[in-house]
Parts: C-alpha cells; sequence; structure tokens
C-alpha cells in the first residue's frame, strides 16, 4: 500500500520551473542550429505556451531587432490565431523548419535568465475565473494575437518591439501557471503597447504634414 501511495505521490508532482525547462532545453539543444521544430520536440507537454515565452526573449530589451521580429512574431500570430478559434496550437511546416543559429538560445537565455527568475518567483494559481481555460482563454489568445501583429512590424524604433513581446510574455506566463494576477499585467502592457503605436502613428502623422507643407508648396 505504501509502496502504491509513493508511486502516486511521485506522479502527481508539481509542473517544473520556467528556469528548469529552459536550462534542459539549452542542454538538450547544445551549441548547433536548431529548428523551432525540435524545440517543440524538446518541450514536449506545454511545448507550445513555453514556446510562446521563449520567442519573446530576444525582444524584452528596448533596443528593436528587426531581422527577427517578423519571423518570431509570425510564429506566435499562428499559435495565438490557433488558440483564439479553440484549436490545437499549430505551426505551419516552413516555420516549423526555421532554423536558428547556434548557441542562440544559450545567448538569449543569457540575458533574459535573471527576468525569467523574477518572474517565475511570483507566478502562482490565483483568480481561476480570469485564469482558467475556456471561453477567456481566447479572449487572451486574440489580444496576444494583436500583440504578435506589432511585434512583426519591422520598425528600427526604441520600444516597437519590446512592448508587444512583454505583452505576449505576460499573457502566456499567466495561461502556463493559471495566475490571473499575470494576465491582468498582460493586459496592462497591451493597453500601453496600444498607447505607445497610437502615439507613433500620430507622430509619423504629424511629421508628414511637416515635410508636405516644406517641401510641397
Amino acid at each position: 500500500m505504501n509502496t502504491v501511495l509513493h508511486r502516486l505521490a511521485a506522479d502527481v508532482q508539481p509542473p517544473r520551473k520556467l528556469s528548469e525547462e529552459l536550462a534542459e532545453l539549452l542542454v538538450r539543444l547544445g551549441t548547433r542550429p536548431v529548428t523551432l521544430r525540435e524545440v517543440i520536440y524538446v518541450l514536449r507537454g506545454r511545448a507550445y505556451t513555453l514556446l510562446l515565452i521563449l520567442l519573446c526573449l530576444p525582444f524584452l530589451t528596448p533596443l528593436p531587432l528587426p531581422g527577427l521580429s517578423t519571423p518570431f512574431g509570425l510564429a506566435i500570430a499562428f499559435i495565438a490565431l490557433r488558440l483564439a478559434l479553440g484549436q490545437r496550437p499549430w505551426l505551419p511546416k516552413k516555420l516549423q523548419r526555421k532554423e536558428l543559429p547556434a548557441d542562440f538560445f544559450a545567448k538569449v537565455f543569457r540575458f533574459s535568465a535573471r527576468v525569467i527568475r523574477v518572474i517565475e518567483t511570483f507566478l502562482r494559481p490565483r483568480m481561476a475565473m480570469i485564469s482558467t481555460p475556456g471561453t477567456l482563454l481566447r479572449v487572451h489568445a486574440l489580444v496576444m494575437l494583436v500583440a504578435a501583429l506589432a511585434l512583426m512590424l519591422p520598425l528600427p524604433i526604441p520600444f516597437s518591439n519590446s512592448l508587444p513581446a512583454w505583452t505576449v510574455l505576460l499573457l502566456a506566463a499567466g495561461m502556463l501557471e493559471r495566475d490571473g494576477l499575470f494576465i491582468l499585467l498582460g493586459y496592462g502592457m497591451f493597453v500601453l503597447t496600444t498607447l505607445y503605436f497610437v502615439l507613433l502613428g500620430e507622430a509619423a502623422e504629424h511629421l508628414a504634414a511637416l515635410l508636405l507643407q516644406r517641401f510641397g508648396g
């Protein structure tokens, strides 16, 4: 009887921390070039939610990365779209075959490890009404889809990548651990992202008007 109880206890262990999942990913993939398909295979159970977080990590700093933002944003958009439609997450084969440079994840994890550790310190199941899978999950995914479309824009402007990336990161982390507080923080970041892009659009419109006034007449 005791043996059976011990086995049951071993099978019902809590999910590993995000930093532990990422550390194992680095060990298993090594420093060679890898594809997103390999990453999904290694992550297994929570693959696509973890992949959303992984794809956001390069953009956490204010500096934009136009060369990466479009393919990574597209991958996030595909996953979020499937979730918003209530379908199983999936990526087209072309994106699954997207090869990442050697030592890519090691470099990314090196500068983002501290952020991940801080995040997982506060992550815990709470606010079940917001974080439980269901209709609201599709709404969260829709917000991530809009943020991913903003991330795809190849704008060489500070914060144009980081704000959408933080939106997806907070929402995905909240969905991963069923933490309603992080989901609410993700919505707050989404509002900030929207305001930022609205201000960018107004500034671009004002600049265009000035240039037209100066050189058009």
